[in-house]
């Protein structure tokens, strides 16, 4: 049996994202195994990360435990995380190796070029993009432009990022649209709204903005904090459904703005979908992302959405049209858009209408077709 190398820098990345490409490979008679870090720089629970490897024990998946940094300047742990990489491509034989994230793409295709291994590489949006800040263009672009060379099939998941990568020199350069997502589970996931808002301490008849995604710069939750406050609205509330380095200073901030009783931290949660269906607005303010899947799970679930002007938010939906578009530094703008939806009953109705209807077009079902084509004709 033909044997496949799954690799990404972070257990999350594979767990949150690839799962369905793990059943694909198994499904079309192929051996995978997979390699990552399961012990550190993970954006889901331990306990998660345990049942996950349950999951991979269940398909008769091997795994390796390398010790990926998530940081591309720590040469140390770099070093390290390479050396692990070779000794598993030398133990193994691989028909191909499907990379993912930076540094794992980076390690996965040098070392697929060293041992004569077909490489595909899922860019999950390139860290160089329109408005990016120069050190990305400086670092990042050089490295992929030059990998490309080593790269069988380039999987891109944003028209941004396509365009950019069919000037490189990658054997075949593929558009896939993101990981998908399961709308029908979504759309007709019913809850007790009540209930729900009870338990996290919300009340019944509060205006609830959702947000979902890790504590970090990139999520950008502290524009939404100072748009809420500008508001001026008790009965508003800030719903943040994630965890990371920055807890500590969003929670300074939200008293800082005299809002800490109208903004929930929510930590890491299992129940994504139950959170979407008892709230009323779904704000997602990234600064970079490459086709988010929190976004489309929101769509799916009928929420009305007000999201950042950037790559990857554009693919998915249209302003005016299902979401309000907005600059992500623009406080006043996200301001004035919650203002608007929270006045009007009738356009939260419509935008989720038009946004249940518009993400069937990235269904999961759909991506799939994509990757098993990918799969079986440009590698098998």
């Amino acid at each position: 049996m033909k044997k496949v190398l799954m690799l990404s820098s972070v257990a999350s990345m594979i767990e949150q994202f690839n799962m369905r490409n793990l059943e694909l490979l198994h499904s079309i008679g192929f051996s995978v195994d997979v390699a990552c870090n399961f012990d550190k720089e993970n954006t889901i629970s331990l306990e998660r990360i345990k049942r996950f490897k349950r999951d991979l024990d269940a398909l008769s998946i091997k795994y390796y435990q390398v010790d990926f940094a998530r940081n591309a300047f720590n040469l140390w742990q770099n070093k390290k995380s390479y050396k692990q990489l070779e000794k598993i491509f030398k133990q193994n034989v691989y028909e191909f190796v499907h990379c993912h994230s930076p540094i794992g793409g980076l390690w996965g295709r040098i070392l697929a070029c060293r041992y004569d291994t077909k490489a595909i590489y899922t860019a999950h949006g390139f860290h160089f993009y329109k408005g990016a800040p120069l050190i990305n263009w400086l670092i990042y672009y050089p490295i992929e432009r030059v990998m490309a060379s080593c790269t069988d099939v380039l999987i891109t998941i944003n028209k941004e990022d396509y365009n950019r990568a069919k000037e490189f020199k990658a054997k075949k350069v593929e558009y896939v649209p993101g990981v998908g997502v399961a709308v029908e589970k979504f759309a007709n996931h019913t809850v007790d709204k009540e209930a729900i808002r009870k338990a996290l301490s919300v009340p019944a008849d509060a205006f609830v903005l959702l947000s979902v995604g890790e504590l970090n710069k990139n999520k950008n939750h502290q524009v939404i904090i100072r748009a809420l406050a500008k508001l001026n609205n008790n009965n508003a509330h800030y719903i943040i459904a994630g965890r990371g380095a920055l807890e500590n200073e969003i929670k300074a901030l939200t008293t800082s703005l005299k809002v800490e009783k109208q903004v929930h931290l929510l930590g890491y949660r299992t129940d994504i979908a139950d959170l979407y269906k008892m709230s009323d607005v779904f704000c997602f303010p990234s600064k970079r992302e490459g086709l988010s899947v929190a976004l489309m799970e929101a769509m799916a679930s009928g929420l009305p959405c007000i999201v950042s002007d950037i790559r990857g938010n554009t693919d998915l939906a249209e302003n005016g049209k299902g979401a309000y578009m907005v600059k992500p530094t623009d406080i006043d703008g996200f301001s004035e858009k919650i203002k608007k939806l929270l006045d009007d009953a009738d356009l939260r109705n419509e935008f989720g209408l038009i946004n249940t209807n518009t993400v069937k077009r990235f269904e999961s079902r759909h991506v799939m077709m994509y990757m098993k084509k990918i799969y079986e004709d440009r590698i098998i």
